[in-house]
């Protein structure tokens, strides 16, 4: 077998690995799960990151599960929460899986045949007929209580750190729940390893002590192993998968290809010299390449612009990706030619973020004048006085052009017959919006 380990360690996408664990993936084709927790009915770009790994995973010949926490999800994992969250109810939870089980079925096919061919699984599925006697019988008495406190996720919520109102006996089970999921796809796919991100390293080795312990007297079926890859961090220590509208998710009805497209194209540089090892399949001699070859021209953002379409095209597809690029570029264009063909969902997508007034076409009825749609009809600027300065000192654009305050806006000058994009020196829009 290919090293996947070593394949991963150069795209800084391992954190903490378990002895034994590279050794196990270079000697034979290994199954490997990856858990989703259904808080929400997709995915956004922090789940990202498990989906490459179980794409890796099938492109180095081992067999990946994606595990659905049906169970799970019904509990909360405690992992780097300060507090309890609210449970869902399970017609909102059963949509939640539904949902999740449709995004990653984009990425990974299903319904291949292979012998490594990847497998979805609920554990819902196998917990819902367990129990509580026989939980607490056949998996509660292999971990002592002294164990499951010595994980960080506990000790954080039982000190008081962070603000915690401490932990229900319910977040307190979740390592034990989820390690039932390791022993059950360990006796069920023979699966071998455990995967997830840094927060959950003491999850999954609680996993891989309860295979251990419930195959006291099976050495063959007792090896269980266990990796983890970073939390993926901005370098101005911001939130990653977040932007000015919360998060950017993998569904285009919640967020847009051309809002995903900008989200990658708007990088820093420091981040996308990461993110071009960790979000892309490009191998390291092309990755090299694109870095170095953006060293030499920082302004032209080559990296960010192969990071977007890279992305685009795991994501989206080939003519989202196109259509982004012709709407991205239509915004920045000398001339309003190209702006002008965009429909008004495509307009509003690129006028997304930059502040907007709107106004009647009444205001239309002799001309508006450039005064007042700078500040009294739009509050653009602060004031007539300002605008009139604005204005004489050749400040302002109106749709691309410079403009005097003797200029009269009617509505031919209106784009798709509703809007107007104003501008003030270099960067400062504002768009006027007739409705």
């Amino acid at each position: 077998m290919e090293n996947l380990v070593e394949e991963l360690r150069w795209r800084g996408l391992i954190h903490d690995i378990m002895p034994g664990t590279e050794e196990q993936l270079v000697k034979e084709s290994t199954t490997v799960y990856i858990g989703f927790d259904p808080t929400s009915d997709s995915l956004h770009i922090g789940s990202l990151v498990p989906i490459i790994l179980l794409m890796h995973l099938r492109k180095f010949g081992h067999k990946p599960i994606a595990l659905v926490g049906g169970a799970t999800g019904m509990i909360g994992d405690p992992s780097g929460k300060s507090n309890e969250r609210n449970l869902l109810d399970e017609d909102t939870l059963n949509h939640n899986v539904e949902g999740i089980k449709r995004v990653l079925s984009r990425f990974l096919d299903f319904n291949a045949t292979d012998a490594a061919a990847p497998i979805l699984v609920n554990n819902y599925d196998w917990m819902k007929d367990f129990s509580f006697i026989n939980f607490a019988r056949d998996v509660g008495k292999r971990i002592t209580v002294n164990y499951m406190m010595a994980k960080d996720s506990v000790k954080k919520r039982l000190s008081g750190d962070e603000g915690s109102e401490g932990m229900s006996f319910t977040e307190f089970t979740y390592q034990l729940i989820q390690g039932y999921d390791f022993y059950h796809l360990n006796k069920e796919y023979n699966c071998l390893l455990q995967m997830g991100g840094s927060d959950q390293w003491g999850n999954i080795t609680t996993g891989t002590e309860l295979v251990r312990r419930m195959n006291v007297d099976n050495e063959e079926r007792s090896k269980a192993y266990a990796m983890t890859c970073p939390l993926i961090t901005k370098a101005d220590g911001s939130k990653f998968g977040k932007s000015e509208g919360g998060n950017v998710w993998l569904d285009a009805d919640k967020t847009s290809p051309y809002k995903f497209y900008q989200f990658w194209l708007n990088t820093t540089d420091v981040d996308a010299e990461k993110y071009i090892k960790i979000f892309t399949f490009l191998d390291q001699e092309t990755v090299e390449k694109l870095i170095a070859t953006h060293h030499e021209a920082p302004h032209l953002r080559v990296l960010q612009k192969r990071l977007a379409e890279e992305l685009m095209l795991l994501v989206h597809s080939k003519e989202d990706l196109d259509a982004a690029i012709f709407a991205s570029g239509a915004f920045f264009s000398k001339d309003m030619a190209d702006l002008k063909t965009l429909s008004e969902n495509a307009l509003l997508e690129v006028f997304d973020g930059i502040p907007m007034a709107e106004i009647t076409k009444a205001d239309f009825n002799e001309g508006l004048d450039m005064v007042a749609a700078l500040a009294t009809k739009t509050n653009f600027l602060a004031s007539n006085g300002e605008a009139r300065r604005e204005l004489k000192q050749n400040a302002v654009s109106l749709n691309k052009e410079k403009v005097t305050e003797e200029r009269r806006i009617t509505e031919e000058d209106l784009i798709n017959n509703q809007f107007l994009l104003l501008q003030k020196g270099k960067k400062n829009y504002y768009v006027i919006r007739v409705v």
